[in-house]
């Protein structure tokens, strides 16, 4: 069946980004980036594989310290964009001031989370640097990796107080 004749697509082009204080652009491009450097990594250790019966050792630590990083930058994006997970059958019924409330409230607990993940994880950060942690593949300061955590999960919840206070503008659903 053509995409376009698929009942599960939405029809028409996808809609507009929401326009936001940040531009979503910071975590679009660091996706491609992220992803290019997936991809370079990937590509280089097959060639090396391939012509040499070896490997690179520091490239499944670094791609699975990227996969993590490319999830979390997607998810900011996804928040910032509200599309986030939810079950539409609740956040979508009732009126339209029950689904603003919802939409707030749902931002609202997506902030909180992310900084009390954020807050929770400096420990973490904090420990690794103290206690001179080495990556187990290459041996590289583990804070090097696990600073990121904070980072990350602090945009996010700025993205989310961002939609809390998009969605409590009149109008807004």
């Amino acid at each position: 069946m053509p995409p376009e004749n698929d009942p599960g697509l939405p029809a028409g082009p996808p809609p507009a980004d929401e326009p936001t204080r940040v531009p979503l652009k910071i975590e679009d491009w660091l996706t491609v980036l992220i992803m290019a450097a997936l991809a370079l990594i990937t590509f280089a250790n097959v060639l090396v594989r391939y012509f040499t019966d070896s490997s690179f050792a520091w490239t499944e630590e670094f791609s699975v310290f990227l996969m993590i990083l490319l999830a979390m930058v997607a998810g900011s994006a996804a928040v910032a964009r509200d599309r986030h997970i939810r079950i539409e059958y609740f956040s979508e019924a009732g009126s339209m001031a029950r689904r603003k409330r919802l939409a707030q409230f749902g931002a609202l607990m997506v902030a909180l989370l992310f900084f009390l993940i954020a807050a929770l994880s400096v420990r973490v950060v904090w420990d690794d640097f103290r206690f001179e942690e080495t990556s187990p593949g290459i041996g590289v300061p583990q804070w090097w990796y696990s600073v990121w955590l904070p980072i990350v999960c602090t945009a996010i919840g700025l993205r989310a107080v961002g939609l809390f206070v998009r969605r409590g503008r009149a109008g807004t659903p």
